[in-house]
């Protein structure tokens, strides 16, 4: 194990920008993304994006016609958020408290109406997007699954691109090495549940908003019962309400999603909110973070569809001991 893992850090858990179920019935996004002239966009779109302090996505929107500002591509966020400095320099009317789940609390925050967001040629309308402080989110905005359910969103790694296309589009840029993952939605997001940690079977949450993996208390206790849980440590995991909570760190031997798998990962094990929400609290599951997805060339995320495309990275990129397909 690498001893930079062992030290106590504070890292961003933008996954648990959700709206409870209750909450959720509220007004939200109408629609999906979709063409600023109406329609479903019927080519693909590439956009550049940069990471922030965390390694997390962010691409350039723009907001009533006002831009850009960067926001976070989170796919485990259900509601697109903006932060409140935002809000209050753009004039935004308020839209009524919402409850909103973080890392370790459920509290009632303040939200906002957004007419209108553009990322690239498409466009998100009449958002009911809870407002958060800048400082905790990590960015101007995020933007959840609510304005992705009908895209294909391509994370290009390689090439440091975002790539965005209707679901119902081909994907051309599809290649030979890519393992398809297929899977299933639930309150938006994209769960797999062919995937192992160790050995015990786990159901996968796809997250972009997430620095790092994270893993369940289901999950550590039926590793340890096993005798596979590695030493661990204390890592603070920051929420983006600006809550904390403390997290076992530990490299897991070897974890399969698919027909790909990963040795030494690192896991930071905590029951954070997301996996009471989506019913996952008994049993073992991760938060795919953007820590394991960088190891990829690219990653493809079909959230119409419910697939998932994994290209494993050339040796230029990545060691070949690290990651390898299955059954070749």
């Amino acid at each position: 194990m690498k001893r930079h893992l062992f030290s106590l850090l504070t890292v961003a858990l933008g996954a648990v920008a959700a709206l409870t179920p209750a909450a959720a019935q509220q007004r939200g996004a109408t629609g999906s993304l979709i063409e600023r002239t109406g329609g479903t966009p019927s080519t693909a779109e590439t956009i550049g994006y940069s990471p922030d302090a965390w390694q997390r996505m962010t691409v350039a929107v723009n907001v009533g016609g006002r831009g850009p500002y960067r926001f976070i591509v989170d796919t485990g966020a259900e509601r697109t958020v903006i932060s409140s400095e935002l809000a209050e320099r753009l004039g935004l009317a308020r839209g009524g408290d919402v409850t909103l789940a973080s890392v370790s609390t459920v509290s009632r925050v303040p939200s906002v109406m957004i007419d209108n967001l553009e990322v690239g040629r498409r466009t998100l309308s009449n958002i009911q997007a809870p407002a958060l402080l800048e400082r905790h989110i990590g960015a101007q905005g995020m933007l959840g699954v609510d304005s992705l359910r009908s895209q294909r969103v391509i994370f290009d790694f390689a090439n440091r691109e975002l790539i965005l296309t209707a679901s119902h589009i081909e994907d051309d840029r599809r290649n030979p090495d890519e393992i398809v993952v297929r899977g299933r939605t639930r309150l938006g997001r994209l769960i797999i549940t062919n995937a192992s940690v160790d050995g015990q079977r786990i159901t996968v949450i796809v997250d972009t908003g997430s620095q790092v993996t994270v893993g369940n208390d289901a999950l550590r206790r039926q590793l340890a019962r096993r005798g596979r849980l590695g030493e661990t440590r204390i890592l603070a995991l920051t929420g983006v309400t600006g809550d904390l909570v403390n997290a076992d760190y530990t490299v897991a031997n070897r974890v399969r999603i698919g027909g790909l798998h990963v040795n030494d990962m690192p896991i930071a094990f905590s029951d954070v909110a997301l996996f009471h929400l989506l019913g996952l609290r008994e049993r073992p599951a991760i938060l795919l973070g953007m820590d394991m997805m960088r190891l990829f060339d690219r990653v493809s995320i079909d959230f119409a569809n419910s697939r998932v495309r994994l290209l494993p990275p050339h040796s230029s990129r990545e060691s070949g001991s690290r990651m390898a397909a299955l059954g070749r």
